[in-house]
């Protein structure tokens, strides 16, 4: 008999779906649609063919905005992916292993990281080195990489204490197929949660970042560099400060309603099948 799912009002997908597709949308074929740099106008205008206006140095500002979601959104999901990539496998070793030396050799260093503030340690690092886009998504996933690993290990040790998985030890079932058929599988709906809010996390420290200037230029088509330089222009081109801001709080939300709705709508195991 197939597992019961929760029922879930169809809204809940649509209306993440929409909150994402709107700012991956454009962050990713908006340089492509995008026209050429025209001339520069007065600052913090309205009309006059800007139709959300000019920025602080009077460029288009919905020409900044097509050629600013890329850099925010390339490498927030790098860095989640280059994250997970590297907890996954230290969090199962972690749980699956029985030699507590070679869990204490894998855990304590990322409880070294873990102390110290993701944004401190990127300052830190920016404070030495001038991270490019590729730098800044390997600075941010070393920072997830501790309490990603954590999660990954608090979740599969708890599946890996069952009988079912001491019971394919002893039919000789390799490693692999333990951790990532069995043990794996069943910490889909926490990794899943835990994505989301990561996912969120890490656009806040790429904002963040390039809000202070670290990773990009001064003056790049970026959104959080937008926000950062259009707000002394607030009251006078709101559009400028609110359009970019928006994408981003738009982007986190829907990605935390469709993780939330991903999950509502897995199959919820009874126990094992007989």
């Amino acid at each position: 008999m197939r597992p019961p799912r929760l029922r879930l009002p169809p809204t809940r997908y649509a209306l993440g779906a929409v909150l994402v597709g709107v700012p991956l949308v454009l962050a990713l074929c908006g340089p492509l649609v995008a026209d050429g740099a025209g001339p520069r106008t007065a600052s913090f205008t309205l009309g006059d063919g800007h139709w959300l206006g000019t920025d602080f140095v009077g460029r288009d500002v919905w020409r900044q905005v097509l050629l600013g979601g890329r850099p925010v959104v390339v490498v927030a999901l790098s860095a989640t992916a280059l994250a997970y990539l590297v907890a996954l496998p230290l969090g199962l070793i972690g749980a699956l292993t029985h030699r507590t030396w070679l869990e204490e050799t894998l855990m304590r260093p990322l409880d070294v990281l873990l102390a110290v503030p993701s944004l401190l340690m990127i300052l830190l690092v920016a404070s030495v080195f001038s991270p490019g886009a590729l730098g800044l998504a390997l600075l941010v996933a070393l920072v997830n990489i501790p309490d990603a690993a954590r999660i990954v290990r608090a979740a599969a040790a708890d599946v890996a204490a069952r009988p079912a998985v001491e019971a394919l030890r002893m039919q000789g079932e390799s490693w692999w197929r333990i951790a990532v058929g069995h043990v794996g599988r069943s910490i889909l709906r926490p990794l899943a949660a835990d994505a989301g809010v990561r996912l969120t996390g890490v656009l806040y420290l790429v904002a963040t970042a390039a809000f202070l200037g670290i990773g990009v230029a001064p003056d790049a088509a970026d959104w959080a560099v937008m926000v950062d330089r259009n707000r002394t222009g607030l009251f006078v081109q709101p559009w400028a400060v609110v359009v970019p801001a928006l994408l981003i709080v738009a982007l986190t939300m829907g990605c935390n309603l469709l993780c939330d709705a991903a999950l509502r709508g897995a199959p919820l195991r009874k126990g094992p099948r007989s």
